[in-house]
């Protein structure tokens, strides 16, 4: 589903362009969970915003083909459309915009671009209701604008629920376990693990192993320096946990 290779990126700052990515190459297939560690730094929110389009960041080196075709070469709302989704680690906010509205609007944008027809809003409230009860979320979520006022926790669960709403193909997940107490956490824990499928990929960028022990990964990978320089199973993770990022020295003396 996605294939990255010899990625080099850099975001503009106020002393000019700073290069983050040095080389990064990644396959997720889709139905795969991909875990992305690694030290503070080392690149990993800049993934999730080259592949999502974010503003800010300039690919200089590399090639980026989601479902086999240039993603680098499509604006941020058509790589939306095409299903990609990035919950972020500070969701935004939104004045002025309910959730309602904002879902729906994004909703019948997706099916418009696939060759469907809108959702009435009679099927729109039945779908959001239905997922709203199935999160264990309540109703006035859907009249609140968009995080304005939430907490921390609810910003997350909000994000999970605009997932399910708009069920992308993939799903990038840029530390939605930050700020998260035990309840929060399993919550959207439990939002993830519904939606995975075998026609949808996860890349989930954390600091912590705990995310992972209520959302199984299939692969777990390392970045350090801008690039992926370890690569392993579940125990990857596990082994972080308990020894940290001490490797990285050993292997750069």
């Amino acid at each position: 589903m996605l294939q990255i290779d010899d990625l080099w990126a850099e975001v503009e700052g106020d002393e000019g362009p700073r290069e983050i990515l040095r080389g990064l190459s990644l396959t997720v297939k889709a139905g795969e969970v991909h875990a992305i560690m690694g030290p503070n730094g080392s690149g990993k929110s800049t993934l999730a915003n080259v592949i999502s389009g974010r503003d800010g960041y300039r690919v200089t080196k590399g090639r980026v083909l989601y479902k086999g075709q240039d993603l680098l070469a499509q604006e941020a709302d058509e790589r939306a459309r095409n299903g990609i989704f990035l919950a972020f680690q500070y969701p935004v906010e939104i004045p002025g915009v309910n959730n309602m509205y904002f879902l729906r609007t994004a909703l019948n944008a997706k099916r418009r671009h696939n060759g469907l027809p809108d959702l009435d809003a009679g099927a729109f409230l039945k779908l959001v209701r239905a997922q709203l009860k199935k999160l264990s979320l309540k109703d006035d979520l859907l009249q609140r604008p968009v995080n304005v006022g939430f907490s921390g926790g609810e910003k997350k669960r909000n994000e999970i629920f605009h997932m399910s709403i708009l069920e992308p193909d993939m799903c990038l997940l840029d530390e939605t376990d930050s700020g998260l107490d035990i309840d929060a956490l399993k919550a959207v824990s439990d939002g993830v693990n519904a939606l995975r499928s075998p026609d949808r990929a996860f890349v989930l960028i954390t600091h912590y192993q705990r995310l992972l022990s209520h959302i199984q990964p299939d692969v777990v990978h390392v970045l350090s320096g801008g690039k992926i320089v370890r690569t392993g199973d579940a125990s990857l993770a596990a082994e972080l946990e308990r020894d940290g990022y001490a490797f990285l020295n050993q292997d750069a003396a």
